[in-house]
């Protein structure tokens, strides 16, 4: 069984997050997705709130299982029988940071492979913590959140 984490915060979740989980479906049996605690960023919504709007945005997908969790992604990646980290590129800049991150967890776990999926060029601007600013001055971000996800902003 061919088993992928897409770990991230995902605070909020985008539609280009939601692209990237979609589009890896037909490269794996089960996609986690995977609800990082980063101790060095400060939470706009709380880990229970992103796991229910998370939960609500794929509800109707099988494949997909979501989780959060803490501490080194590697590890989590082996406590789940992931053997694949699934991570999105936007930018150039998003490449040169994804590309140290998996050279490092190579090292770490030469067993689990890293995946980078492209996001499609509409997604490319769109990133949690642009769309966070935006709420922080009461913007309209519902072109940027699934639909599913708004009710939990």
């Amino acid at each position: 069984m061919k088993i992928a984490l897409f770990p991230g915060s995902f605070d909020p979740v985008t539609k280009a997050h939601v692209d990237i989980v979609k589009r890896s479906l037909g490269l794996f049996d089960k996609v986690y997705i995977g609800i990082g605690a980063n101790s060095n960023k400060a939470s706009f919504l709380s880990i229970e709130t992103r796991e229910q709007m998370l939960r609500a945005v794929f509800e109707n997908e099988s494949k997909i299982h979501i989780v959060a969790y803490e501490g080194l992604t590697i590890n989590f990646c082996r406590s789940i029988g992931a053997g694949y980290m699934i991570r999105g590129i936007r930018t150039v800049s998003d490449f040169e940071y994804e590309k140290a991150i998996a050279q490092m967890n190579h090292s770490l776990d030469p067993e689990i492979e890293s995946i980078f999926i492209v996001s499609k060029p509409g997604y490319s601007s769109i990133s949690s913590t642009i769309v966070r600013e935006i709420m922080k001055y009461n913007g309209d971000v519902s072109q940027f959140i699934p639909a599913a996800a708004l009710q939990y902003l």
